[in-house]
């Protein structure tokens, strides 16, 4: 387990942290919001678009679900007629049949059932069963990933702001070191050429201080926007983990078999894979016959001498048999088949890319956490060479140059180890979105 030196930028960037020869941290303003990784992913689950846009394709896809299952359910439509035909009046063309037509108001309702078209509307309904299934866990799989863009954007935006008050410090550091310098020099006892480099110093610190309020700007911008704003808030960013850092999981075989197991993703296309087989059984199945019941009834209140009845019902059954049309429904049958082929060949490209996926992170993860360890020996003996510099300076043994070169080292140092720390918990946040936890 890595442990950090007493000089060590401070972890958690809300409460602030004095160094010696240094001014202590900004405090944030009435307004900025305070906010720890758990409640920034609740914001993001709560406002980010894209988390409804997945909800509402569920939605529709449901109703999809109802639209497919009608065909297997009565329907019932209700009519009302009237005509005024001339006397003795027969459709002639037009048709086969030679109907006559009567004057005739009436009303009536006709009833239909579909009996059997042995099993297509089933799979229809199987089919979009697993669809909708397959979108939920689009759904899961959506969450998942706004939730891992919160974190890399959360330890971005908590590396960029520790980066800033490493450059900060730095600036009031040199600052001094420039006014002590000057001092000496006005009793002369330093030469100009030391002002000077006193002077470049301060300068760098300067640049370097708007680059990372540049970077703190922009890494706030990207959060923000993952969060599910449009208008920029200020933000006070909490790390909670404290100064221990657990290391990866060991077995790395055991992590792709999870991810294999678990990845919602993977299951959605999974899903969507056995809906376009059930599909393609309903579109065998359309060379089956269909068989369907009809009945009508009503009244005719107002008709023509010919029809002897006020009312009318009959009931029926119908068995239709396709015969030819033109290879319409091989055509269809063959298509269904090589699009479930072809997402047969996509879940097995996404198992190979999720097991390549969980290896590399986990490696990725490895070196971060290793990484954590050697930056802080690093800043450590920056920390250790800056105090000698310092001492080997005031006493006259050494020149501005060996003071300047352990500054600058000490200040990487400070930065290369916040950096390391941030980029190993945004490792980790994606090896457990890679293993699917």
């Amino acid at each position: 387990m890595a442990t950090l030196c007493c000089s060590t930028l401070a972890l958690c960037l809300a409460i602030p942290v004095t160094v010696v020869g240094q001014t202590p941290a900004p405090q944030p303003q009435a307004s900025t919001l305070r906010l720890t990784l758990p409640e920034a992913e609740q914001l993001a689950l709560k406002n980010n678009p894209q988390i409804s846009v997945s909800k509402l394709l569920t939605f529709a896809q449901h109703q999809v679900v109802r639209e497919v299952r009608s065909a297997e359910l009565p329907s019932a439509t209700g009519s009302i007629t009237a005509v005024d035909a001339h006397p003795g009046t027969r459709i002639t063309a037009g048709v086969l049949n030679n109907p006559s037509v009567f004057e005739r108001a009436g009303a009536g309702i006709t009833v239909g059932q579909l009996i059997t078209d042995f099993g297509r509307t089933h799979n229809l309904v199987a089919s979009a069963n697993l669809r909708e299934k397959a979108l939920q866990q689009t759904e899961q799989a959506t969450t998942a990933d706004i939730t891992l863009a919160v974190d890399q954007a959360f330890y971005g935006a908590l590396g960029a702001q520790a980066e800033l008050l490493v450059a900060q410090q730095t600036v009031s550091t040199r600052q001094t070191t420039a006014d002590q310098v000057q001092a000496l020099t006005n009793a002369k006892l330093r030469s100009d050429i030391d002002l000077s480099f006193a002077n470049v110093n301060l300068a760098q610190a300067k640049l370097l201080a708007l680059d990372a309020q540049n970077r703190k700007d922009a890494a706030f911008a990207s959060l923000n926007e993952i969060l599910g704003f449009e208008n920029q808030a200020s933000y006070l960013l909490v790390d909670e983990t404290g100064n221990a850092l657990y290391q990866p999981p060991s077995q790395e075989e055991d992590l792709v078999q999870e991810a294999l197991r678990s990845r919602p993703d993977l299951a959605a296309v999974d899903d969507q894979w056995q809906a376009q087989q059930r599909f393609a059984r309903a579109e065998h199945e359309l060379n089956r016959p269909t068989i369907s019941a009809l009945a009508a009834t009503g009244g005719t209140p107002v008709r023509a001498d010919q029809i002897t009845t006020p009312w009318y019902g009959a009931t029926g059954v119908n068995l239709s048999i396709p015969i030819f049309n033109g290879f319409l429904f091989s055509a269809r049958a063959h298509e269904a088949d090589y699009r479930a082929s072809a997402l047969q060949q996509e879940l097995r490209d996404l198992r190979d890319r999720i097991a390549r996926d969980v290896r590399v992170t986990w490696l990725q993860a490895n070196t971060a956490y290793q990484r954590v360890s050697v930056t802080a020996q690093l800043l450590q003996q920056a920390n250790l060479a800056l105090d000698l510099a310092q001492t080997r300076y005031k006493l006259g043994l050494s020149s501005i140059v060996e003071l300047s070169q352990a500054q600058l080292q000490q200040t990487d140092a400070q930065i290369g180890n916040t950096n390391a720390r941030y980029a190993y918990l945004s490792t980790l946040s994606e090896l457990n979105f890679q293993a699917g936890k």
